[in-house]
């Protein structure tokens, strides 16, 4: 067989994927064995590929193939999400390039333009998965307005209006201005800006004296009903029952006292503009002050504007400072730092606003979500601090404002039959809708154009928080079978940034209709970012395209140099270099497969006992490291699993293992040796392969000829038995020697072909089981062990034994002391450093088990090392 000499990348991963996809490895139905579950985070419709799906999905696919291998019936559901803003907006933009205005077509005509959009570029996220090699079982692909999930979402909003948990009310919300929808309270994102405060006078009423009120928005003086003052301020007593007259609008109004001013901001007075903030409402409330609206829904003004109607509210803000100063209203202006709310999806600045809206009460249902995972631990998130970010949440909760003034999405199942407040029922369609509307009324003669549908459409994250259960049925048939068997999934990977609007939700979900938690595990993957620490983003255009990336590093290099640098909940810093290090690394796999796939074999050589030995300590080595690599996906470190499976492969296996078994120049390999090599290469494998499914697929199937049955994908995870740690150990020891022997060889320019002698003074009394290796490795002509030390011969330490090359010709001894002092030098340097980080608590407690560890370990080696040298210095002294 001609193994080419480079792997093939791209050809490898399109045959590879088909050949998965044709002989239905993804796939899932539900048989005898154990179910693993994951339900992919559904991805926005009409999105495209990014560097977190990368990161998300990868993690994803690690964990369904290591479960495929272990022999569960793992079924990974993929799908995306309507995303009602998002894709709305984009199908508004694309009808106003072509002339077309939303608000001239009807909702049907609307709804037609958002389906062309959506079947056009809906399957483009999913496609690309598919090149990063996402094992998803594909004929499971869901979408949230699929009909059995928009089914799922509206029986349940009609379950939750019948229990008395969904209410219809008038309250202030948060209003996107360029989406014109509501946003729930999670969906605004604070950002700090600076701005100004505004100092105006407002005159008393009947009198020549003012009051200077401090704001930040001076266009909403226009929405003012009064002017409120703590009653404990003794400035301002004497304006009990007085009245102020409003700039501008010239509109009186009332002086109010209430102790919810803060005396000491600004100049202790508030203006109130109950309709466009929310504590202005409720004092307005306390006072039953008069609400005036001056904004239209794309925050321009409205008539209550005044000379400014139309006007967009941030051009109003300059043009009525400019007339405020000219009428000397405006006492002065002051830099300020503010907190503006903005719309997640838009980034427009929202505006409260007061409108009906549906509301779903969240105090009882967030009972047992906040008990599933503080309490109980039916679920675990991953890093646990995330906890602390879950609790607060769910202890602060509000009602979930769950509609929008959107067309794309699940119209609410409310119909209305007169103009009363009161005057609507809810129900699963209209046919359903009639029955209960005549019920109430009394009036027999109601019909279907007696009604009219709620115009708004239900938030999406109202049809997400049910997908763990909707896309197997659960909510209308919670019976079937394959509900029964897949929920509650196991693992759910996603970003710590929608913990409450997404997996909170769920969880409550959840317990609400099956009294069982949606998932056992919550990994929460860290943010890519750039050198910079920037978020990755298409706005500031550091985000390289993922598929390019693909193109360039081929699928598993990009997975492998993702995952190094992934641990859990930590960011990271994206660099290219990272996925040429994966790419690296296949290439060592594969030119390790091409070195043993070109020994000859020799059936009737017998083993030598150096292989013996070599097999002895990698037998022993993987099944350490095996143990270590389940710890690790057990504890959900899947970072610190590839890194421990790339040391193993990269270092032992490659390094180590494949050089001392390799036969002489032009000499064959026994064939004892050789299987032994091909069963360690497969064992490989099949560590790897849920990191890098296309390379390892790949040689599995070089090795030797398989049948659809013996793939690798679903092959056996190796099996985990006892070892010899002994062996372990003394081969630290035997390879610490060997290195020891190449660097004398490489200082004295003695060529590695040439055999020479070593000469052990063994203090220590350390076996004798690895010096065949030890001579064979370091090409030794006689190693024999001494009672004293050899003049005239290098030396160098390991553990408590002194090793000595003879070497032809005079020592030079200052020439060496004055060489070891050096390195001497810079060993303790280098561990003043380490141990300056080991003496921080800040680092030891808020670093990664793994980064600690290994600081811990440098310290360890750089101590023996200068052990090591500190003798060797005193020896030739």
């Amino acid at each position: 067989m001609i193994i080419p000499a480079q792997f093939d990348a791209q050809n490898a991963e399109k045959k590879w994927y088909d050949y998965w996809l044709k002989n239905n490895y993804f796939r899932s139905t539900p048989d005898e064995r154990k179910s693993y579950t994951i339900v992919i985070p559904p991805p926005n419709v009409t999105g495209v590929l990014h560097m977190g799906h990368m990161l998300n999905n990868t993690i994803q696919d690690v964990l369904i193939r290591k479960a495929r291998l272990n022999g569960f019936n793992a079924c990974w559901v993929p799908g995306t999400d309507h995303a009602s803003i998002a894709t709305e907006a984009k199908v508004v933009a694309k009808l106003k390039a072509e002339g077309i205005d939303k608000s001239t077509l009807t909702r049907e005509v609307f709804l037609k333009h958002a389906w062309e959009w959506t079947d056009k570029y809906g399957g483009t996220i999913l496609e690309q998965l598919k090149k990063l090699g996402a094992s998803c079982d594909w004929e499971r692909t869901k979408f949230t307005m699929d009909d059995d999930l928009s089914e799922s979402v509206i029986q349940c909003f009609v379950d939750l209006y019948n229990k008395g948990l969904i209410y219809r009310g008038y309250r202030m919300v948060n209003w996107d201005p360029e989406a014109k929808t509501t946003l729930s309270d999670e969906e605004v994102i604070y950002e700090e800006r600076q701005g100004k405060l505004y100092h105006i006078n407002y005159q008393i009423e009947n009198s020549d004296d003012y009051i200077t009120i401090a704001t930040t928005r001076p266009e909403t003086i226009l929405g003012d009903t009064a002017i409120c003052i703590n009653p404990n301020d003794e400035r301002y007593q004497h304006l009990k029952g007085k009245q102020a007259i409003v700039p501008i609008a010239n509109r009186v109004i009332p002086i109010i006292f209430d102790e919810y001013v803060d005396m000491e901001f600004g100049t202790g007075c508030l203006k109130v503009t109950p309709a466009h903030d929310i504590n202005d409402y409720a004092l307005g409330e306390r006072h039953q002050l008069e609400i005036i609206d001056i904004f239209n829904a794309d925050a321009t003004l409205n008539k209550n504007g005044l000379h400014y109607q139309g006007k967009d509210r941030f051009v109003v803000r300059d043009e009525i400072t400019e007339e405020l100063n000219k009428i000397n209203a405006l006492a002065k202006t002051e830099v300020h730092l503010n907190k503006v709310g903005t719309s997640e999806r838009t980034k427009a600045v929202i505006e409260p606003r007061l409108s009906d809206q549906w509301f779903l009460k969240m105090e009882d249902l967030v009972k047992p979500a906040l008990n599933a995972v503080l309490k109980d631990k039916a679920i675990q998130l991953h890093p646990n601090r995330f906890e602390n970010t879950y609790k607060h949440w769910l202890e602060n909760i509000k009602d979930w404002n769950i509609s929008r003034q959107l067309w794309w999405g699940h119209r609410i199942p409310a119909y209305y039959y007169g103009t009363g407040k009161e005057d609507f029922v809810v129900a699963e369609n209209i046919e359903k809708a009639v029955e209960l509307a005549r019920q109430k009324t009394g009036n027999s003669a109601l019909s279907i154009s007696d009604l009219k549908q709620e115009e708004d459409a239900l938030d999406t994250w109202f049809s997400s928080w049910l997908w763990p259960m909707s896309v197997f049925d659960g909510i209308r048939n919670p019976d079937n079978e394959e509900f029964n068997y897949y929920y509650p999934t196991q693992d759910l990977v996603t970003g710590p940034d929608i913990i409450f609007f997404w997996v909170a939700r769920m969880v409550m979900a959840g317990y609400e209709y099956t009294g069982k938690q949606p998932f056992s595990n919550v990994y929460f993957t860290g943010i890519v970012r750039d050198k910079q620490r920037r978020k990755m983003s298409k706005s500031l255009g550091n985000s390289p395209d993922p598929i390019d990336l693909i193109k360039q590093f081929g699928a598993d290099g990009v997975r492998c140099g993702l995952l190094l640098s992934a641990s859990a909940g930590n960011d990271i810093l994206f660099d290219e270099e990272m996925c040429q290090q994966g790419k690296a690394f296949g290439n060592k796999i594969w030119n390790a497969f091409r070195l043993i796939k070109g020994w000859d074999i020799d059936e009737n050589i017998e083993q030598p006992q150096s292989a013996k030995i070599a097999i002895e300590w990698y037998e022993a080595k993987f099944q350490s490291v095996l143990t270590e690599i389940e710890d690790h996906f057990e504890k959900y470190r899947i970072s610190d699993a590839l890194m421990t499976t790339y040391k193993l492969i990269w270092d032992d296996f490659c390094s180590w293992f494949l050089e001392m078994i390799k036969p002489g120049y032009q000499q064959p390999v026994d064939a004892k040796t050789y299987a032994t090599a091909i069963k360690f290469l497969e064992d490989n494998l099949k560590l790897l392969h849920p990191f890098m499914p296309f390379i390892t697929e790949e040689i599995w199937q070089l090795i030797s000829e398989r049948n659809t049955s013996e793939a690798l994908i679903i092959s056996q995870w190796p099996e985990k038995k006892n070892f010899d740690n002994a062996i372990i150990n003394e081969f630290d020891w035997a390879s610490d020697v060997i290195a020891g022997i190449r660097t004398i060889r490489k200082e004295k320019n003695i060529s590695f072909k040439e055999t020479i002698e070593l000469k052990v003074l063994n203090k220590a009394q350390v076996t004798d089981r690895f010096d065949v290796l030890i001579q064979k490795m370091g090409n030794i002509d006689s190693l024999e062990y001494v009672d004293d030390s050899v003049n005239g011969a290098l030396s160098f330490r390991v553990n408590a034994n002194e090793y000595f090359v003879p070497v032809a010709g005079s020592v030079n001894v200052e020439e060496e002391i004055e060489k070891l002092e050096e390195e001497l030098k810079y060993l303790q340097g280098f561990l003043r450093s380490v141990q300056g980080k080991l003496s921080n608590e800040k680092f030891v407690s808020g670093a990664p088990e793994q980064v600690v560890a290994n600081e811990r370990k440098k310290e360890s080696d750089t101590l023996s090392k200068i052990a090591t040298i500190e003798e060797s210095i005193a020896n030739l002294k």
